[in-house]
């Protein structure tokens, strides 16, 4: 769900006044959105993250997973919070906004950006997917839990989905996941999890 706050501002201006109140935003159009998780979605992304940290603690990889690290697109009156961001160590310290903003501009920065589908699933299907894409981040996934994507992107009878979106020669190419299918990760090629096992179920 998310609730608008009526301004209109540029992307370098909303880091610059990002609301200190512990709330999570966006830029969408020159207009704060208040972002606000229902409880589900809440708990799905949740589950992800502690999944992701235990595959990097494990493999003892040079990511590190953020759910308050911003993502800059070419647009300048657009600026999205993924749900879960994996960064990359390596790299992340060439980015100009990293260090003062807690954000990213240049794809190189991230391993995998994550989006856990709301009500406002136009946005992870269409404008962040192109937008991501834009900027060069390699891997996107779309974690439909409910289903709630139009039947173009995740077919019918629409059933729980995650897409991962994997940049090839500048544009994505998606694969899909469902029930008890093994994801198959570029970022995470060794992560063995059923898609169910990202999709909300506990087994």
């Amino acid at each position: 769900m998310a609730q608008t706050v009526s301004q209109s501002l540029t992307f370098d201006q909303f880091v610059e006044q990002y609301p200190e109140d512990g709330g999570r935003y966006e830029l969408i159009k020159g207009a704060i959105v208040e972002m606000r998780p229902i409880g589900e979605h809440e708990k799905v992304t949740a589950i992800a993250s502690r999944r992701l940290d235990l595959e990097i603690e494990r493999l003892d990889l040079p990511y590190f997973v953020s759910r308050n690290c911003l993502v800059k697109p070419k647009i300048e009156e657009s600026g999205y919070l993924p749900d879960i961001i994996v960064l990359d160590e390596h790299t992340i310290a060439a980015d100009p906004y990293w260090e003062k903003y807690s954000t990213i501009s240049i794809g190189t920065s991230a391993k995998l950006v994550i989006e856990v589908v709301s009500t406002n699933w136009r946005d992870d299907y269409l404008t962040k997917l192109a937008d991501y894409e834009a900027i060069g981040i390699s891997e996107y996934w779309i974690v439909d839990y409910r289903g709630l994507g139009a039947s173009r992107y995740i077919g019918s009878p629409k059933q729980p989905t995650l897409s991962v979106y994997t940049l090839v020669e500048e544009e994505y190419q998606v694969s899909q996941f469902r029930g008890e299918q093994i994801i198959e990760s570029l970022a995470f090629p060794e992560l063995k999890l059923r898609a169910d096992q990202w999709l909300g179920a506990r087994s």
